[in-house]
């Protein structure tokens, strides 16, 4: 199948969040099995990829009662997969991927989806898109006429491209809202989001359980009603990793390479990860690793909350590295410089730092509020860093309590600073044990993360696309 993904991401050319790499890991994995996969993207001044090859395809793109311009350009993600560049200054000239006027950079980007697949004649069997940013495309392409299967994908609940009554009528969009909703289902809210889940053929989200969470949202919520509605045609499938690209075997970003039979030289990174952090060297204590936006839905509130009592009642040190809000910024940075023996701070976003915390730290931490599926875990586990977690979206789909059989982590259930440090300190408890603790690394490093059989899961999830598109009344 030529499958065309449409997203605001892929790693290497762009990269903020998971959604990157989830894009082009599953594009590979795709690959291998003999499909063509393709993505097109924004182009923003951060992509500095080699062209493919010289031409230039420009497109008209209708903006409300106006005509712009866009230009194509084409170059490659790994492994020979096309990647078509949308180019636009006005919409994409920035550094930055997410900014305050994403709004009308990303129905920017929708609206030029269906003419650039006619321009440059790709002939998808399916599209598939990713995320509110391109959850326009299906009912654009419908009003385009071109009756294409799509699969829409919910990374994210809670980001769904908002707006107001003036956004809609200023780009000419009231009759999108209008005219194409099917008899009979709830009416779509203002965001962007809403089109995608009642407009594709077929809708997936990120792991088994936060599918059964997002169809209990708040019952008044407009977007609940339109996933219910929806509900049979939904399908939960947990995100892979590329174990070519996290391989702590090959990965030229560790101090010191290992795999599962010289786990011992992972002490070097462990070393290395201190010495780079300046928190104090000792075997004996554990090493906690947090690679994460400092958002409240990663759970940053409940490791501020337990910061006294952390330092008090465990021996454990602690690595944060992220980027979020100013005043998390400011409270953590804070942490750092009242506990300077236990706690450091890193804020922004810097992925060879972020692999050396995978690679060195003892325990990796993910108090999620909530946490559709999140890929920090499943790295870690690959890394040998056993997971502290909360019992949440993808997080409770990947991670099971050491007490249970076959456990891989320590898992806690109440969204509170209580439960995350009784979880901790078991961790640090279970640390002490360095047999049993091997054993646990073991197991997690020789699990399989890859996206062998999620791939394998959206091949037929493609397929029924195909025959929702074919019974599709025209």
């Amino acid at each position: 199948m030529r499958i065309l993904f449409v997203a605001s991401e892929a790693y290497p050319l762009v990269k903020v969040g998971g959604l990157a790499d989830v894009t082009s890991s599953l594009a590979r994995a795709l690959r291998h099995m003999g499909h063509e996969p393709a993505i097109i993207l924004p182009r923003y001044r951060s992509i500095r990829a080699a062209l493919r090859d010289t031409h230039e395809t420009g497109i008209s793109v209708a903006v409300g009662a106006r005509s712009e311009r866009a230009t194509v350009r084409e170059t490659m993600l790994s492994e020979g997969i096309p990647a078509y560049l949308v180019e636009n200054d006005e919409y994409f000239g920035t550094e930055d991927v997410y900014t305050q006027d994403e709004l009308s950079r990303f129905l920017f980007f929708a609206l030029s989806i269906p003419e650039v697949i006619s321009r440059l004649d790709l002939r998808p069997d399916v599209i598939h898109c990713h995320d509110w940013h391109t959850a326009l495309v299906p009912v654009l392409l419908k009003q385009a006429g071109l009756q294409l299967p799509v699969v829409f994908t919910i990374h994210n609940l809670a980001y769904r491209g908002t707006f107001d009554r003036q956004f809609l009528a200023r780009n000419g969009l009231s009759s999108v809202w209008e005219e194409y909703a099917p008899p009979g289902a709830p009416r779509p809210g203002l965001n962007f989001l809403s089109q995608g889940v009642l407009q594709a053929d077929v809708l997936t989200t990120v792991s088994p359980t936060y599918a059964l969470e997002i169809l209990a949202a708040d019952p008044d919520d407009s977007i609940g009603h339109l996933l219910r509605y929806r509900r049979h045609d939904l399908h939960g499938i947990v995100n892979g990793i590329d174990h070519d690209e996290f391989n702590p075997a090959a990965d030229p970003d560790l101090k010191c390479n290992y795999n599962v039979t010289t786990i011992k030289k992972r002490a070097m990174n462990k070393l290395a990860l201190r010495k780079n952090h300046g928190l104090p060297q000792d075997p004996d204590v554990p090493l906690l690793g947090m690679v994460s936006r400092l958002e409240e839905q990663k759970g940053i509130d409940l490791v501020l909350q337990a910061m006294p009592s952390f330092v008090a009642e465990t021996r454990a040190q602690l690595v944060i590295l992220g980027r979020g809000q100013e005043h998390y910024h400011s409270r953590l940075s804070q942490a750092a410089v009242e506990y300077p023996d236990r706690i450091s701070v890193s804020i922004g976003h810097d992925e060879r730092a972020a692999r050396l915390i995978y690679g060195g730290s003892d325990m990796f931490l993910m108090p999620s509020l909530f946490e559709p599926c999140g890929l920090g875990q499943l790295i870690a586990m690959r890394y040998g860093s056993v997971p502290v977690v909360r019992q949440t979206g993808g997080l409770a789909d990947t991670v099971k309590d050491v007490s249970e059989q076959e456990g891989n982590g320590f898992v806690f259930s109440d969204y509170s600073a209580d439960a995350m440090l009784r979880a901790i300190k078991r961790a640090d408890g279970s640390f002490r044990h360095r047999d049993a603790w091997q054993k646990l690394i073991r197991r997690n490093m020789t699990q399989d993360f890859s996206w062998n059989k999620s791939a394998a899961r959206y091949e037929e999830i493609y397929l029924q696309a195909l025959k929702a598109s074919r019974s599709r009344p025209s």
